[in-house]
């Protein structure tokens, strides 16, 4: 079998992101489909989801052993995102629904990206903020706003890949401003994995999905995202949201370039 070496570099450089920041696997990888390798953004959105949840399954592992998975706030979001993808999914079934570019959507999502990178850099501003909302997202009110943010998660990973990671790591930032980094890192790779695969079989029904170029992006990825998630053990908090944001603005970039 002859693999597309480009594809395998280009699955490791995402895989390391997805391991050290939480984010990458739709924000970066489905524009890479599109510009580098030419997919049609239909099956670029299907490849890339699954891409994501097999590239996060390692990932989470590696960080449910270092501890830094949060199952509670893991356990919150599923209740949200896996019943609101499946009726997106289903939605799009029945009206007939193969995946096509969006510009609003596309805009959308590019400001949000560029709007979590603000968030994660000012992140020990934003903490004292968080604090201060305590009075107003109270320990009873969290879980439920908690449930409302995964299944917004649920709609916007179904509809465009993107979310799962970047969005994801900031709504449990605002809805948990006392989360350790790392925590928070390894808790939305966590919940990313089930929502992004419930996606992917979604996507796969419509035939959205490029197989072989999904096997050589998991060569470079699945040892990449073992790495980094190692690395960010030994990381100071500091560098590890420095990447997490420059990862976030190239993602925002690179989407609205595309919409």
């Amino acid at each position: 079998m002859n693999f597309d070496w480009t594809a395998v570099a280009a699955g490791a450089g995402v895989g390391s992101i997805v391991g050290l920041t939480g984010v990458g696997g739709g924000s970066l990888m489905t524009p890479l489909l599109i510009s580098v390798f030419g997919l049609e953004k239909a099956v670029a959105i299907g490849t890339d989801l699954w891409f994501a949840g097999i590239t996060k399954v390692s990932g989470s592992v590696a960080h449910h052993r270092e501890g830094h998975v949060d199952y509670h706030i893991v356990k919150k979001l599923l209740y949200g995102s896996i019943p609101a993808t499946i009726l997106t999914m289903l939605f799009m079934h029945m009206v007939g629904i193969n995946k096509r570019g969006d510009s609003a959507l596309a805009y959308a999502l590019g400001i949000a990206l560029l709007l979590t990178a603000i968030t994660v850099a000012f992140r020990p501003v934003w903490h004292k903020v968080g604090i201060w909302l305590e009075r107003w997202i109270t320990r009873e009110r969290r879980p439920a706003l908690t449930v409302l943010c995964g299944a917004i998660l649920g709609v916007l990973v179904s509809l465009s890949s993107i979310g799962a990671g970047a969005l994801g790591a900031t709504m449990i930032l605002l809805l948990y401003p006392r989360l350790d980094m790392k925590r928070l890192v390894g808790s939305d790779i966590a919940h990313a994995v089930p929502l992004t695969i419930v996606a992917g079989i979604g996507h796969a029904s419509l035939g959205n999905v490029n197989w072989m170029l999904l096997t050589e992006l998991l060569i470079g990825s699945i040892p990449a995202i073992w790495v980094s998630a190692k690395l960010t053990k030994h990381l100071p908090e500091t560098i590890t949201r420095f990447a997490l944001c420059a990862c976030l603005v190239l993602a925002a970039k690179k989407v609205l370039l595309t919409a």
